[in-house]
Protein backbone atom coordinates (compact mmCIF):
# COMPACT_ATOMS: atom_id res chain seq x y z
CA UNK A 1 0.00 0.00 0.00
CA UNK A 2 1.49 3.38 -0.60
CA UNK A 3 1.18 5.68 2.29
CA UNK A 4 2.92 9.69 2.24
CA UNK A 5 4.37 12.12 4.71
CA UNK A 6 3.84 15.58 4.46
CA UNK A 7 6.33 17.78 5.28
CA UNK A 8 9.01 20.28 4.63
CA UNK A 9 11.93 18.34 4.12
CA UNK A 10 12.99 15.33 1.84
CA UNK A 11 12.92 12.25 4.13
CA UNK A 12 15.92 10.37 3.36
CA UNK A 13 16.47 8.30 6.39
CA UNK A 14 13.76 7.80 9.33
CA UNK A 15 15.15 8.87 12.48
CA UNK A 16 12.52 7.71 15.40
CA UNK A 17 14.70 10.34 18.24
CA UNK A 18 13.92 13.11 15.66
CA UNK A 19 10.38 12.51 16.60
CA UNK A 20 8.33 14.40 18.83
CA UNK A 21 6.08 13.40 22.05
CA UNK A 22 2.51 14.44 22.91
CA UNK A 23 1.20 13.26 18.97
CA UNK A 24 -1.86 11.47 19.15
CA UNK A 25 -0.73 8.40 19.35
CA UNK A 26 2.47 9.13 20.81
CA UNK A 27 5.69 9.57 19.22
CA UNK A 28 6.85 7.96 16.18
CA UNK A 29 6.97 8.26 12.36
CA UNK A 30 3.26 9.39 10.26
CA UNK A 31 2.16 8.51 7.39
CA UNK A 32 -1.55 8.40 5.59
CA UNK A 33 -2.97 6.66 3.37
CA UNK A 34 -4.31 9.86 2.09
CA UNK A 35 -2.35 11.63 -0.24
CA UNK A 36 -4.20 14.52 -0.24
CA UNK A 37 -4.10 14.90 3.55
CA UNK A 38 -0.30 14.82 3.02
CA UNK A 39 -0.42 17.63 0.81
CA UNK A 40 -2.33 19.57 3.47
CA UNK A 41 0.37 18.69 5.92
CA UNK A 42 3.19 20.11 4.18
CA UNK A 43 1.46 23.05 3.48
CA UNK A 44 0.88 23.88 7.07
CA UNK A 45 4.26 22.80 8.11
CA UNK A 46 6.25 25.16 5.63
CA UNK A 47 3.71 28.16 6.36
CA UNK A 48 5.69 28.29 9.75
CA UNK A 49 9.21 26.94 8.25
CA UNK A 50 9.20 29.13 5.42
CA UNK A 51 10.84 26.17 3.67
CA UNK A 52 9.21 24.50 0.62
CA UNK A 53 6.32 21.84 1.01
CA UNK A 54 7.36 18.16 0.21
CA UNK A 55 5.35 14.84 0.59
CA UNK A 56 7.46 11.66 0.39
CA UNK A 57 6.13 8.45 -1.02
CA UNK A 58 6.72 5.08 0.76
CA UNK A 59 5.33 1.54 0.33
CA UNK A 60 4.12 0.13 3.53
CA UNK A 61 3.51 -3.57 3.76
CA UNK A 62 0.43 -4.88 4.83
CA UNK A 63 1.40 -7.89 6.17
CA UNK A 64 2.61 -6.34 9.09
CA UNK A 65 -1.20 -5.39 10.27
CA UNK A 66 -1.79 -9.43 10.99
CA UNK A 67 2.30 -9.90 11.93
CA UNK A 68 1.92 -11.35 15.13
CA UNK A 69 5.39 -10.84 15.87
CA UNK A 70 4.47 -6.44 15.88
CA UNK A 71 2.02 -5.44 18.22
CA UNK A 72 -1.01 -3.04 17.25
CA UNK A 73 -3.70 -0.90 17.64
CA UNK A 74 -6.36 0.36 15.19
CA UNK A 75 -9.28 2.51 15.52
CA UNK A 76 -11.77 2.55 12.87
CA UNK A 77 -13.15 5.49 13.48
CA UNK A 78 -13.66 8.23 16.24
CA UNK A 79 -14.78 7.20 19.31
CA UNK A 80 -14.47 7.03 23.32
CA UNK A 81 -11.43 4.43 23.19
CA UNK A 82 -9.82 7.08 20.55
CA UNK A 83 -10.18 9.49 22.76
CA UNK A 84 -8.73 8.30 25.81
CA UNK A 85 -5.89 6.54 23.59
CA UNK A 86 -5.20 10.55 22.35
CA UNK A 87 -5.51 12.40 25.36
CA UNK A 88 -3.21 9.66 26.97
CA UNK A 89 -0.70 10.73 24.36
CA UNK A 90 -0.84 14.29 24.28
CA UNK A 91 -0.75 14.84 27.96
CA UNK A 92 2.57 12.77 27.62
CA UNK A 93 5.49 15.28 29.14
CA UNK A 94 7.94 12.58 29.48
CA UNK A 95 10.61 11.75 26.99
CA UNK A 96 9.54 7.99 27.37
CA UNK A 97 6.35 6.01 25.33
CA UNK A 98 3.28 5.47 26.88
CA UNK A 99 2.03 2.65 25.50
CA UNK A 100 4.12 -0.04 24.12
CA UNK A 101 2.38 -0.74 20.87
CA UNK A 102 4.43 -1.00 17.32
CA UNK A 103 2.03 0.24 14.83
CA UNK A 104 -0.67 1.99 15.69
CA UNK A 105 -3.31 3.46 13.13
CA UNK A 106 -6.51 5.81 12.83
CA UNK A 107 -8.37 8.51 12.39
CA UNK A 108 -6.59 11.90 12.85
CA UNK A 109 -7.30 14.68 15.37
CA UNK A 110 -7.36 17.84 13.10
CA UNK A 111 -7.08 21.38 14.32
CA UNK A 112 -10.65 22.14 15.29
CA UNK A 113 -10.53 18.58 16.81
CA UNK A 114 -7.19 19.00 18.74
CA UNK A 115 -8.99 22.41 20.03
CA UNK A 116 -11.47 20.40 21.41
CA UNK A 117 -9.18 17.62 22.67
CA UNK A 118 -7.27 19.98 24.68
CA UNK A 119 -10.80 21.44 26.10
CA UNK A 120 -11.78 17.99 27.25
CA UNK A 121 -8.30 17.21 28.84
CA UNK A 122 -9.00 20.73 30.46
CA UNK A 123 -12.46 19.77 32.03
CA UNK A 124 -14.05 22.11 30.06
CA UNK A 125 -16.18 19.78 27.93
CA UNK A 126 -17.34 17.11 29.02
CA UNK A 127 -16.48 13.17 27.10
CA UNK A 128 -20.44 13.24 25.94
CA UNK A 129 -20.03 16.56 24.61
CA UNK A 130 -17.24 16.23 22.99
CA UNK A 131 -18.01 12.86 20.99
CA UNK A 132 -21.23 14.19 20.10
CA UNK A 133 -19.95 17.13 18.26
CA UNK A 134 -17.50 15.37 16.46
CA UNK A 135 -18.16 15.38 12.51
CA UNK A 136 -16.92 12.49 11.18
CA UNK A 137 -14.94 13.53 8.46
CA UNK A 138 -12.82 10.63 6.26
CA UNK A 139 -8.89 11.16 7.96
CA UNK A 140 -6.38 8.39 8.07
CA UNK A 141 -2.94 7.97 10.06
CA UNK A 142 -0.46 5.29 10.51
CA UNK A 143 2.33 5.86 13.16
CA UNK A 144 5.30 3.18 13.07
CA UNK A 145 6.32 3.77 16.87
CA UNK A 146 9.60 1.17 17.06
CA UNK A 147 12.08 0.41 15.04
CA UNK A 148 10.72 -2.91 14.17
CA UNK A 149 7.70 -1.27 12.33
CA UNK A 150 9.75 0.95 10.10
CA UNK A 151 10.57 -2.60 8.96
CA UNK A 152 7.46 -3.00 7.07
CA UNK A 153 8.04 0.27 5.32
CA UNK A 154 10.27 1.11 2.50
CA UNK A 155 12.47 3.36 1.78
CA UNK A 156 10.99 7.02 0.59
CA UNK A 157 10.50 7.09 -3.23
CA UNK A 158 11.32 10.89 -3.82
CA UNK A 159 8.28 13.94 -3.84
CA UNK A 160 5.33 13.67 -5.91
CA UNK A 161 4.48 16.37 -8.15
CA UNK A 162 2.09 18.68 -7.57
CA UNK A 163 0.22 18.15 -11.38
CA UNK A 164 -0.34 14.93 -10.22
CA UNK A 165 -2.10 16.21 -6.78
CA UNK A 166 -4.21 18.71 -8.99
CA UNK A 167 -5.27 15.60 -11.43
CA UNK A 168 -6.01 13.51 -8.26
CA UNK A 169 -7.89 15.86 -6.83
CA UNK A 170 -10.65 16.16 -9.40
CA UNK A 171 -10.48 12.54 -10.13
CA UNK A 172 -11.72 11.65 -6.62
CA UNK A 173 -14.21 14.62 -6.42
CA UNK A 174 -15.70 12.73 -9.48
CA UNK A 175 -15.60 9.58 -7.98
CA UNK A 176 -17.48 10.83 -5.23
CA UNK A 177 -19.95 12.17 -7.28
CA UNK A 178 -20.69 9.70 -10.12
CA UNK A 179 -20.24 6.54 -8.12
CA UNK A 180 -21.35 7.88 -4.34
CA UNK A 181 -18.24 7.29 -2.56
CA UNK A 182 -17.00 8.64 0.36
CA UNK A 183 -13.64 10.64 0.06
CA UNK A 184 -11.94 7.75 2.07
CA UNK A 185 -13.70 5.24 -0.49
CA UNK A 186 -12.83 7.01 -3.67
CA UNK A 187 -9.04 7.81 -2.56
CA UNK A 188 -8.26 4.51 -2.29
CA UNK A 189 -10.19 3.32 -5.43
CA UNK A 190 -7.99 5.78 -7.23
CA UNK A 191 -4.92 5.61 -5.64
CA UNK A 192 -5.06 1.68 -5.78
CA UNK A 193 -6.13 1.74 -9.88
CA UNK A 194 -3.69 0.82 -12.68
CA UNK A 195 -4.34 4.25 -14.03
CA UNK A 196 -2.55 6.15 -10.87
CA UNK A 197 0.20 3.46 -11.37
CA UNK A 198 0.89 4.50 -15.05
CA UNK A 199 0.69 8.28 -13.70
CA UNK A 200 3.04 7.90 -11.00
CA UNK A 201 5.54 6.71 -13.48
CA UNK A 202 6.57 9.86 -15.60
CA UNK A 203 7.92 7.41 -18.53
CA UNK A 204 4.68 7.20 -19.51
CA UNK A 205 3.94 10.87 -19.59
CA UNK A 206 0.37 10.43 -18.00
CA UNK A 207 0.66 13.66 -15.97
CA UNK A 208 0.55 15.65 -19.04
CA UNK A 209 -3.45 14.55 -19.82
CA UNK A 210 -6.09 16.49 -19.07
CA UNK A 211 -7.71 15.13 -15.65
CA UNK A 212 -10.59 14.40 -17.90
CA UNK A 213 -9.04 12.08 -19.60
CA UNK A 214 -7.27 10.01 -16.84
CA UNK A 215 -10.73 9.91 -15.47
CA UNK A 216 -12.27 8.71 -18.56
CA UNK A 217 -9.34 6.00 -18.62
CA UNK A 218 -9.55 5.20 -14.82
CA UNK A 219 -13.72 5.16 -15.69
CA UNK A 220 -12.80 2.14 -18.40
CA UNK A 221 -10.77 0.34 -15.88
CA UNK A 222 -13.46 0.23 -12.80
CA UNK A 223 -16.28 -0.94 -15.33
Amino acid sequence: MKVYHGSDTQIEQIDLNKCKFGKDFGRGFYVTKLQDQAKTMAERVSKWSKKTPIVSEFEFDEFALIDDDLKKLHFEDYNEKWLEFVVLNRKNKLRQQVHDYDIVEGPIADDRIAEDVDKYVEGLISKEQFLNDLIRNPSHQICFCTMQSLQTLSQPKGKIDIAIYDIGNNVVLSLMTDYNMNELEATDRYYTSNIYTKLADETTKFYKKDWTEIYELLKQELN
